[in-house]
């Protein structure tokens, strides 16, 4: 099969953020199919331009057997009106009939949102070119610009988005869900249930070294590594800071390395308050991230007290943190996360430091072995659920599926309306 992913922010591991379609793209290819990323050439991560050249407005990149198609789209910085403005540019952008003229026909098209607006331009692409159309729901827009208190849910912006929305779930000949427990509310905007089909972010094991013991360093190095932003609430780790700080721990220090439009204030704030134990480092390619995380003793992952988690969660940096076996703390309210499937650490109620806090001085007080076992359960886990060669076979059986219209499910892996 020739098939088209369109991903406004999929990037290669040279860049730092997530690279789950490359991944899956290698996989892809590795089983014989042909696969053409669309994306934006503007990095939303450091949000500046990465790959044109002044007076380019497009281009084509082979990164290994993967190819890039780059569009050029108008800079923004943060998540205001101008962020709007580059989705609807590189939407309209991916629809024009020349932008695509260079890439083989496919056999099938991918649209993956959070941007819906470039998920509906993928859909008419499929039209165009009389091929089936795959939703792949990362995040359920608009939904979540509502649970994060954003907008509201009868805000202009928000109807227009949910009416796109629906179209999508209606029109997709198949259904990729990031979330577990998403289908309820999928079903619920219009879509079949026998179309929807789980599948989580995961990790290329083969690029994941053989985990190895941390040093004794005298203190537990903590990391958080992964976006600074709204969703993420990371003042909730810089309270702990400041809590533990306060109670006189001095052999726990907390390392965020990353980037997002939250990153200035939070350092201003960590400054503020004299956050000694605190430490901020910038983001970390794709392809480095394991030798980053090599330094760390535990990991942590904090998320926002909202609604939209009761639909489940599949971070990027869960999967590498369980990868590099070590400890996870997650502060979150949320259902089927894979630290309590795999025994791998504690999840604690979500915005509470005193929680997050006595999660830490409980691995803290842990003998070293204990700690390592508890790394290494996460470490099994994803090699058994979450390695990309599973994912990968996952969604050659969609894929194949959506081309020949044939049903039912093989892999009943998506949650039922009636259990979610």
């Amino acid at each position: 099969m020739n098939v088209w992913i369109v991903n406004q922010y999929a990037i290669p591991p040279s860049q730092a953020g997530g690279t789950r379609h490359y991944m899956l793209g290698k996989e892809l290819a590795r089983r014989g199919h042909s696969v053409s990323l669309i994306a934006a050439s503007f990095d939303h991560v450091q949000q500046v331009e990465t790959r044109l050249e002044p007076g380019e407005s497009w281009k084509l990149e082979s990164v290994e057997s993967v190819q890039f198609l780059w569009l050029r789209t108008p800079a923004y910085f943060g998540n205001g009106g101008r962020r709007m403005l580059n989705m609807a540019a590189f939407a309209t952008r991916l629809w024009w009939p020349s932008t695509t003229e260079a890439l083989p026909r496919p056999d099938v098209i991918i649209g993956s949102s959070p941007t819906l607006f470039a998920a509906r331009a993928a859909l008419a692409l499929a039209k165009r070119r009389h091929v089936p159309f795959v939703l792949e729901v990362r995040d359920l827009w608009p939904q979540t610009l509502v649970d994060l208190g954003k907008v509201r849910d009868h805000h202009p912006v928000v109807i227009a988005l949910e009416q796109i929305e629906r179209k999508l779930y209606r029109e997709a000949a198949e259904i990729l869900a990031l979330l577990p427990n998403a289908a309820n509310h999928m079903v619920k905007r219009g879509a079949s249930l026998d179309k929807i089909t789980w599948l989580p972010n995961g990790v290329n094991i083969a690029n994941a070294p053989q985990p190895i013991p941390p040093r004794d360093r005298g203190i537990l190095q903590v990391t958080y590594a992964g976006t600074h932003g709204l969703a993420n609430g990371l003042d909730t780790l810089l309270d702990t800071a400041a809590h533990l700080q306060h109670q006189g721990v001095a052999d726990i220090r907390f390392r965020l390395i990353g980037d997002g439009p939250d990153k200035p204030r939070l350092m201003q704030r960590a400054s503020a308050n004299n956050l000694a134990n605190v430490c901020f480092e910038a983001p970390v390619a794709k392809a480095a991230i394991f030798g980053a995380l090599s330094e760390s003793d535990i990991f942590v992952a904090t998320l926002r007290n909202a609604p939209l988690f009761r639909h489940g969660i599949s971070p990027n940096k869960l999967y590498d943190y369980m990868a590099a076996a070590r400890p996870v703390v997650l502060s979150a309210d949320t259902a089927g996360d894979p630290i309590r499937q795999s025994g791998c650490g504690f999840v604690v109620p979500p915005e509470s430091p005193t929680a997050l806090g006595d999660a830490l001085l409980k691995l803290r007080a842990m003998e070293a072995e204990h700690r390592w076992q508890m790394g290494m359960a996460g470490r099994r886990f994803v090699e058994r659920h979450h390695s990309i060669s599973v994912l990968g076979e996952r969604l050659e059986i969609v894929l194949h599926r959506a081309v020949a219209n044939a049903r039912p499910v093989e892999y009943p892996i998506a949650v039922t309306a009636a259990n979610s």
